[in-house]
């Protein structure tokens, strides 16, 4: 495997099937590699599981692994124990339910979300997962399938609630977060796993829309993933390659 040679960046890399390689171990010793992203591929039940993440902490014990574990359709693992989580948008639609106090409602909402967090952080730091890259706080604006119930609400506000109860219960399991897609995918329909989508709103529409659950979580996030979005009024550059989102505005402005 070739890296560039340069100290300041580290990737994430992922490893082939449900247990390490040559290839995959020679990967996890490189210095420039700073942690491991599991996919349904490299499961098979717990013990597999658990199997596999302390060899790689064995040749690593600084790795970061991590998955991408929502709840809904996105949820790597699935069998031997793991609870089939809501999709977020389940969340969102319990604070709306009709009938009865609102307050009292929304409060219940944020417990759901607080439960959610801890029974899915509990069951991956029980296999030796650190991170999972949840929440979504991309805002359900209806365009995009790719987001679609993987959002809590069209709300920046219920959005950021909800959110922060789930992030809540992930750090009273033990576990890291990591809030995304910024500054939102939820206005750009195209799926930018397979294209590149475009937002063409002004930067003042989105900061005050789909980027607020970023300023006002700014003290509770552990970590952030940028959208593979280009916002060609803000900058020719996808977000994850854009120094004014991620240094001016993400970390400038926003507080991150």
């Amino acid at each position: 495997m070739s890296l560039p040679q340069h100290p300041a960046c580290p990737v994430v890399i992922d490893v082939a099937g449900i247990a390490l390689t040559d290839a995959d171990r020679r990967r996890l010793a490189h210095p420039l590699v700073g942690g491991v992203i599991h996919f349904a591929r490299n499961w098979v039940d717990r013990r597999q599981l658990v199997a596999l993440n302390a060899e790689i902490k064995a040749i690593r014990p600084d790795l970061l692994i991590a998955v991408d574990h929502e709840g809904g359709r996105v949820q790597r693992f699935r069998s031997d124990g793991f609870t089939a989580l809501p999709p977020m948008r389940r969340l969102g639609r319990r604070w709306h339910r009709r009938g009865g106090d609102p307050a009292a409602r929304a409060l219940a909402a944020i417990e759901d979300a607080t439960a959610c967090g801890h029974v899915l952080a509990a069951e991956l730091r029980a296999c030796g997962v650190d991170l999972s890259f949840t929440p979504v706080l991309d805002l359900d604006h209806g365009a995009s399938a790719v987001i679609g119930d993987r959002a809590f609400d069209r709300d920046p506000r219920i959005v950021s609630l909800l959110a922060r109860g789930l992030v809540q219960g992930m750090l009273q399991a033990g576990m890291a977060h990591c809030g995304k897609h910024f500054p939102g995918h939820g206005w750009a329909a195209a799926d930018s796993h397979t294209d590149v989508p475009v937002d063409a709103r002004p930067l003042s529409a989105i900061l005050a829309d789909d980027a607020a659950p970023y300023g006002w979580l700014a003290q509770v996030l552990t970590a952030v993933m940028p959208a593979h979005v280009v916002y060609p009024r803000v900058d020719r550059r996808p977000a994850g390659f854009s120094r004014r989102w991620l240094r001016d505005i993400l970390r400038g402005r926003l507080g991150f």
